[in-house]
This record gives structure tokens, C-alpha cells and sequence, in this order.
């Protein structure tokens, strides 16, 4: 069906809205209390990304219906009052959960000892003198459209992804918190939550992934810190803070022309005339109808998309995923990397700020928790090496390339010497990192490793580097110094950061 049709046949729909009412968890003794807003239906047919309709029209309201509604308001308030401090750009961040090595990815050194250079030997890239690890074939022939950082180092020996993507700032926010602090938590114009986590089970509901370490560890991705729930990212396949107070159903097969949604919302507001808050209700209202209409719900839902378009980014054919679930180190791998990645770059054209694609597995240390030796670098490396090198030429093709940074990183590296099992173990004194688009100046290697792959030869960068590359990306930093509806805590991270040289 097309978006056209699709919104055609949405406006057409009965609707039917039901409120129930519970005290706000966060509210205090005889404030007001929160009434729900639910509207149903028993529709489960399934859109070729596996969301049912029920699924994937929910998740379109998540905008409204995600946040309380204090939040919810004050996110058009934040976003006036960003002005023109925020760029034009979107980020997305891969981050490769449990560790790659640095070496078998983007560092191979084959003229050092066995026991050190890549297990999986190396390709060469557009760039002369420049070679990536054996399974990255097509992202070295787009090796000139990339900025490979040899010298970052994480600091980081852990499974504690909140260390990397806050740099351990003061307030313990994720780089994609603060940007929701700063940005406003929504698009004012489409109500997509302007932070957003796209994991496995987003493509994929009814996916059963066990939970392990890095379950675990997903928090902390996208943590708020001190800044509070409502700037963690929205999740689509469920549960957080952010869904907490309020739940917005929206299937499908109930919905109703303008006139009737109207109605139904006026009903909902006459039963909470006694409140006090009817100021807010009657925004609240108007947020519902500009959402509800403006088909949020499409940035989720794959069936959207050309056909052509979906199989290109496909890489559920490249390896069996039952194969890597066996094995508790990789619990939540899948290989539905490349449609998250499609679904990243239709999140970002909707209006999302930031997305983090979590692509997990990578902790190889060639024991019983995870495939023999460092063999899993097949399977998820040449699932990485395809998604990314599609989702790229597909922002090119679109003129898209300069609008989204993609940021490839992960928590660590891998130690230099392979252990006697044959895999490699947490280090944190070399990790890769990866930029491509964003306007930022591609086509180069900066920084790199000594000889044996330990150390940075070359001056270090760290996670405070990163997140400051970020943010001077997102924002004009010139205009943010002069907001004053931000706390200074908040705007000098933002601000006050280095910058990795010559990206920028």
C-alpha cells in the first residue's frame, strides 16, 4: 500500500478512545492524577518488518504518548527555545556491544607477529597504504567516504557502555541524552521522539533474544543520568521510562476521520475539566491530532519502504543466528543488522535526532561463551561490512550523505596478543572507532596504533573527544553559549569540548 493510500485508509477508520485513571507514580499526594489514554482494536496483521499494524501505529504515537504530559509539553518549548543553535544533522551510532577487535576490524597490522596481526588477514581500501580487516571488503572500497580513528582509546576494560558514551561527565548523561536536553525530547513538527535505541527485536517483535551481560548493559547506551528518564531514548519494542505514565494505542482498524478523533479527544477533555489542567489538555489534544495524522508511525514500519529497497539491506541471509544464540556471550546477536540500519536512516529523514543501532555479540574470547577463536568476526563482521556500506550509498543516493553522521564504535578493543584459546580478551587502550558523512571530512586515517597494536602512537583520543565531535556536529556551538534556558552544566559539555583535529 502506498503512504498515500495508507493515509487515506487511516483517516477513514472508526475510532475508539478509552481513558482509566491511576495516580502519577511521580506526582505527589493530592496532585492531580494522570488519566490514560488508550485507544484500541484486536487488529494483528503483520507488516513485512514482523510489527503488526497495532504494533507499529502504537509506536507512531510514541511522540504523544511515550512521555507524561508535562514532558510531552515542554518538548515543543524546549525546541522553541533551541532556536538556531541546532543543526540541520542527525546522528546515528552503531555501537558493536561486547568489544570488536580493533585489530581484525579496521587495524589488521599483518607485518606483525602471528600471535598479534587479524586471524581474518586483510583487504585493501580506496586509500593507498591503507588496509582493513579480511571481512570489511565493502567498506574498504568506500574506505574514501570514511574517517578511521587509529589512536582512540576508550579507556574502558568493561562491559559499561555508560563510561563511553557519557565520557563520564558530571551529570552521567549519554551523548544521546544530552542531546534530547538540548535539542527537546520531540520533533515539533512530527512528534517523533527525537531519541531513539533500534534494537533486534524492533525489526523483529516477536523475537526472543536471551538476556546476558549485554542485556544488561543497554541502559546505560542511552542513559539520562541526572538529566532524568525523559531524555533516555524512546525504545520501540517496549517498557523504559518513557512509557511509564502514559500509553497510546493506535491499531489501525479503529481509527476514525478527523471529525471523529476530534470528538473522541473532546469527550476525553470534558472529563478532565475539574482538574486544573485544562490549559494543557487542550495542547495535549492538538498534539494528538497533529500526530496521529501526520503518520509518525511510518518512520517504523519497514512495509513503507520500496521492496527493492528492503532487500538491498538485507542481511538475514548471511548467517544462521540460532548457530550464535548457543552461545551465552552471544545471546543477542541476530542478523538483522541491515534492515535496523534502514530503519535508522528512515527515523533520521522522520525527524530523529539521534539513533543508536545496537548490534551485539562481539565479546570474543574464544571460550565456551562464544564461537571458537575469533571465528564470529565472519558472521557479524561481514554483517556490518554490508549494512553500513549499503546504508551509505543509500544516504548518497538520496543526497542524504551530509545530513547523517554515522559513528561506528563499540565499549573496547581486544588485546594485541591472541590468548591460548584463541580469541581476545577486554582492552581498552586501542578501540575502534569509525565516522562516515555528517559533512565532516571523510576520505582519511587519523592517529595511529604502534607496532604491535597496544598503544597509540600517535596523539590518544578518548570518549571526551568523541562526544565533543558529536556535539559540535549537532550544534552551533557559538549559538548554544548564548542559550539561557539550558543549565551550564548541561551546555558546557555541549560546548566546551575538543574536538577530534581534522574531522571538523
Amino acid at each position: 500500500m502506498s503512504s498515500e493510500a495508507g493515509r487515506r485508509d487511516i483517516r477513514h477508520r472508526p475510532l475508539h478512545i478509552e481513558t482509566t485513571e491511576r495516580a502519577s507514580l511521580a506526582a505527589p499526594r493530592g496532585s492531580w492524577r494522570i488519566r490514560m489514554l488508550n485507544l484500541t482494536d484486536t487488529s494483528v496483521h503483520k507488516s513485512c518488518a514482523g510489527l503488526s499494524r497495532r504494533e507499529v501505529l502504537r509506536i507512531g504515537a510514541l511522540g504523544l504518548g511515550g512521555l507524561t504530559l508535562p514532558d510531552l509539553l515542554r518538548a515543543r518549548e524546549e525546541v522553541a527555545a533551541a532556536g538556531g543553535s541546532v543543526r540541520d544533522v542527525s546522528v546515528v551510532l552503531l555501537f558493536l556491544q561486547g568489544g570488536p577487535s580493533h585489530i581484525e576490524c579496521f587495524d589488521p597490522k599483518m607485518d606483525a607477529p602471528s600471535e598479534i596481526r587479524s586471524t581474518t588477514g586483510e583487504v585493501p581500501t580506496k586509500l593507498p597504504g591503507i588496509t582493513f580487516g579480511g571481512t570489511f571488503s565493502k567498506m574498504g572500497q568506500m574506505a574514501d567516504k570514511l574517517a578511521i580513528v587509529r589512536s582512540y582509546q576508550s579507556k574502558n576494560g568493561g562491559h559499561t557502555y555508560q563510561d563511553v558514551v557519557s565520557a563520564r561527565n558530571s551529570l552521567k548523561a549519554s551523548m544521546s541524552a544530552l542531546y534530547a536536553r538540548a535539542a527537546g525530547t520531540s520533533n515539533p513538527n512530527t512528534g517523533l521522539p527525537s531519541n531513539t535505541l533500534v534494537l533486534p527485536e524492533a525489526i523483529k517483535p516477536d523475537l526472543k533474544l536471551r538476556g546476558n551481560f549485554e542485556k544488561n548493559a543497554l541502559p546505560g547506551l542511552t542513559a539520562g543520568g541526572s538529566l532524568g528518564g525523559s531524555y533516555e531514548a524512546f525504545n520501540p519494542v517496549g517498557g523504559g521510562a518513557a512509557r511509564e505514565n502514559m500509553e497510546l494505542q493506535l491499531p489501525q482498524s479503529r481509527f476514525a476521520n478527523r471529525r471523529n478523533l476530534l470528538s473522541s479527544l473532546d469527550g476525553w477533555r470534558r472529563s478532565v475539566e475539574d482538574s486544573g489542567r485544562l490549559g494543557i489538555v487542550d495542547r495535549y489534544r492538538q498534539q494528538a491530532y497533529d500526530i496521529l495524522l501526520r503518520g509518525v508511525g511510518d518512520a517504523f514500519d519497514l512495509s513503507k519502504e520500496d521492496p527493492k529497497t528492503i532487500a538491498r539491506y538485507d542481511t538475514t541471509g548471511l548467517f544462521d543466528m540460532k548457530v550464535l544464540n548457543r552461545y551465552n556471550d552471544m545471546y543477542r546477536s541476530s542478523n538483522l543488522l541491515g534492515h535496523q540500519m534502514l530503519m535508522a536512516r528512515r527515523l533520521c529523514e522522520a525527524g530523529c535526532g539521534f539513533v543508536t543501532v545496537a548490534d551485539a555479540g562481539w565479546d570474543m574470547h574464544g571460550n565456551q561463551n562464544s564461537l571458537p577463536r575469533l571465528s564470529g568476526m565472519e558472521p557479524l563482521g561481514n554483517q556490518v561490512d554490508h549494512a553500513v556500506s549499503v546504508f551509505l550509498e543509500d544516504l548518497e543516493e538520496r543526497g542524504l550523505s551530509d545530513k547523517i553522521l554515522l559513528v561506528i564504535t563499540g565499549e573496547m578493543g581486544r588485546s594485541p596478543k591472541i590468548n591460548g584459546r584463541g580469541g581476545r580478551d577486554h582492552y581498552g587502550n586501542l578501540t575502534s572507532l569509525v565516522f562516515a558523512g555528517g559533512g565532516l571530512n571523510m576520505g582519511q586515517v587519523i592517529g595511529r596504533s604502534d607496532s604491535q597494536c597496544a598503544h597509540p602512537a600517535t596523539e590518544a583520543y578518548g570518549p571526551e573527544n568523541l562526544l565533543a565531535t558529536v556535539m559540535h556536529t549537532l550544534f552551533d556551538t557559538t549559538a548554544m553559549r548564548l542559550r539561557t534556558d539550558i543549565p551550564s552544566t548541561v551546555s558546557e559539555l555541549i560546548t566546551d569540548g575538543h574536538p577530534i583535529p581534522g574531522l571538523l
